[in-house]
């Protein structure tokens, strides 16, 4: 009877029982924490951001990029060159005719575009039954509100055709204003006013480090912004065609590809500091070193070309090379500065004033010359028939030289040469032989040059470890004229052991001074 009464109290409180645990259970579950509920059910991605406070360095630089970007890109442009192409004797193919500089780009760095190396050429090749033109593109910014525009040479050379395209979708026909090879930059015009640019920066004030953003094309991606620093200043110029061309590149590894060409690189306050104009790399694809024409060379060589359609270069006639560490000694100098002439060209302005070989230039006007890459700069930028006063020291003294500049101009020195088979390793670790008619005429010496003939060079080496390579011409040992292989011979083994020897080499169409340290010398450190 009471088991039979509490089964049916059961029954009345069931339903009860059953919502007081939905209930409970409901309620356990709103009581967890939100993170414990969403591991339960699996989710992810939950997590608060980082508090502003901790991270307002980044962010501060982020907005100070994107205001850079946004006030430089409006006056980036894209360039669509269609251009002339020539005719080839040898194969009846077309070729655009292509600097010498830029051959010698597209050949070393052919696979990036889709050829094997040395088909620079074939890259420009068509059939003669297609139309002799080709479309090409790059880079330009405008630098002035009417219109003008920098791009480089080598984007615009052979023009019929140049179409400019604004970031605001804009397409305006441009006008070619004038073009120079010794700088490969050059200037297009369109008909505007008020139109976005930007303004000129000094790259004389540039150091290694400092921020630096490209702007540009590049492979096809049209108004590309890349970052970097500053890698280094003042390099030379890469381009064994014409040793006189000036060189002082601003070397980033802000990212420059195919298309970059012509576009700017502009500093933190968003002035042009350069003219991005090629790349070095193994592969052909970017590998952190870009570079790009300094302003100091393109802002002159541009407002040049606007005021007149053409620029001419100040010339002087000689061969230079920097003054090192290594040799300064050699030149009585104290300080490794200024830049050491190692030839003088026969009936040029420096062969009329009385240069000599081993003169080192360390002013021009009475403002010190750095380097022959500063030098080479400044006579550039000067116009045919300037005077200046060269500050030469000469064997430990300091003269005054007075030079009037002659013009710059491509032609090429007159050239001969080959060579035998003589010659013997002494404690240098290379084998000469006497320059020959023959020799000459193989290595395309000029017949001005006289002295000994590299023909074999031992691996780790004092000549190999001064970078001496095989046909290399040995001219001067210690300030001293050698003409042939026997003195050059008994020049190097006078040299008293532990002393390092100065030699004048010509070299891939230039001369240079090398130092070639003793082997005691080395093992002393």
């Amino acid at each position: 009877m009471i088991r039979d009464k509490w089964r049916h109290a059961f029954r009345k409180l069931a339903p009860a029982l059953a919502l007081l645990l939905v209930a409970a259970f409901g309620g356990y579950e709103l009581a967890q924490p939100s993170a414990a509920r969403a591991a339960a059910a699996g989710t992810v991605g939950t997590a608060s951001p980082i508090d502003e406070s901790s991270v307002s360095s980044l962010l501060s630089l982020d907005k100070a990029m994107e205001a850079l970007a946004s006030r430089v890109t409006p006056a980036v442009v894209n360039i669509a060159v269609t251009a002339r192409v020539k005719q080839s004797a040898e194969q009846g193919d077309t070729q655009r005719e292509l600097p010498p500089d830029m051959e010698r780009f597209f050949n070393q760095f052919g696979d990036q575009f889709g050829f094997g190396p040395g088909q620079g050429r074939r890259q420009f090749r068509m059939r003669p039954q297609q139309p002799q033109v080709e479309h090409v593109g790059g880079s330009g910014v405008v630098v002035s509100p009417d219109g003008y525009i920098v791009t480089n040479n080598h984007v615009v050379n052979g023009a019929t055709d140049i179409q400019v395209t604004f970031p605001d979708r804009r397409v305006m026909t441009a006008k070619l204003i004038g073009t120079d090879s010794v700088t490969d930059l050059a200037v297009v015009k369109v008909d505007g006013h008020d139109m976005p640019n930007v303004g000129w920066g000094d790259s004389r004030s540039l150091h290694p480090g400092q921020t630096v953003l490209a702007f540009g094309n590049p492979l096809g991606m049209r108004f590309t912004v890349t970052r970097g620093i500053v890698s280094a200043v003042n390099r030379t110029n890469p381009f064994s065609e014409d040793r006189r061309k000036p060189g002082e590149f601003i070397q980033t590894d802000a990212a420059i590809n195919q298309g970059n060409s012509g576009g700017p690189l502009v500093d933190a306050h968003g002035q042009v500091v350069g003219i991005n104009t090629f790349l070095i790399s193994p592969s052909g694809a970017f590998a952190g070193m870009g570079f790009a024409i300094p302003s100091q060379i393109a802002r002159p060589t541009v407002e040049k070309l606007i005021n007149s359609g053409k620029i001419e270069h100040g010339y002087m006639g000689v061969g230079i090379t920097d003054v090192t560490p290594q040799n300064a000694k050699f030149f009585n100098m104290e300080k490794a500065t200024g830049a050491v002439v190692t030839e003088v060209t026969p009936d040029s302005p420096s062969s009329k004033a009385g240069m000599k070989v081993g003169d080192v230039v360390v002013a021009v006007n009475g403002h010190a010359v750095s380097d022959a890459g500063d030098l080479q700069a400044t006579v550039t930028e000067l116009s045919p028939g300037t005077p200046i006063k060269l500050g030469v020291m000469r064997d430990g003294k300091t003269i005054t030289v007075p030079l009037t500049l002659g013009e710059y101009n491509n032609k090429t020195a007159e050239s001969s040469s080959g060579w035998s088979e003589s010659g013997e390793k002494g404690r240098w670790g290379m084998g000469l032989s006497d320059l020959t008619p023959d020799a000459r005429q193989q290595l395309e010496v000029p017949s001005g040059v006289h002295g000994a003939v590299i023909m074999q060079v031992q691996p780790g080496s004092q000549a190999d470890n001064a970078g001496l390579s095989q046909g290399d011409v040995i001219t001067q040992v210690n300030r001293h004229e050698v003409a042939s292989a026997a003195e050059a011979q008994k020049a190097l083994a006078n040299i008293p052991k532990g002393e390092d020897a100065l030699l004048l080499v010509y070299t891939n169409g230039g001369s240079t001074y090398v130092v070639m340290h003793s082997p005691a010398a080395r093992n002393n450190g």
